[in-house]
């Protein structure tokens, strides 16, 4: 059983940033892709971005590329994600996920959730 416990988020003023982690428990975290999601208020949960098992490729979401970057660190168990120039549009609750596969965009490719943590971008 793998359990997935996200940090970091908080209220931060529009172009502010905020790092994000989420803190895996469990064996083999470098054998799972890794990804964060987010659910604004009204809306279905969104991709943001995803990481493969060793880092060494990322692909993020339209809306946040070029101001968000996912990392992990397999020693820690930690997946991070990095987020600069934020704005309104950002504000969400954030997920990091498990994939059972590869690196995907799919939520239905995604095993393991962790509880949220809160983002608020204040205009």
């Amino acid at each position: 059983q793998v359990h997935l416990v996200e940090s970091g988020g908080g209220l931060v003023q529009d172009g502010g940033s905020l790092r994000l982690s989420c803190a895996v428990s469990g064996r083999s975290f470098s054998n799972y892709a890794m990804g964060w999601w987010r659910q604004a208020p009204g809306k279905e949960r969104e991709f943001v971005a995803t990481i493969t098992r060793s880092g060494s490729s990322t692909y993020y979401a339209d809306s946040v590329k070029g101001r968000f970057t996912i990392s992990r660190d397999n020693g820690e168990n930690t997946v991070y994600l990095r987020m600069n120039g934020l704005k309104s549009e950002d504000t969400a609750v954030y997920y990091c996920a498990k994939a059972y596969g590869i690196a995907t965009l799919r939520a239905r490719d995604y095993d393991s959730w962790g509880q949220g943590t809160q983002v608020t971008v204040s205009s």
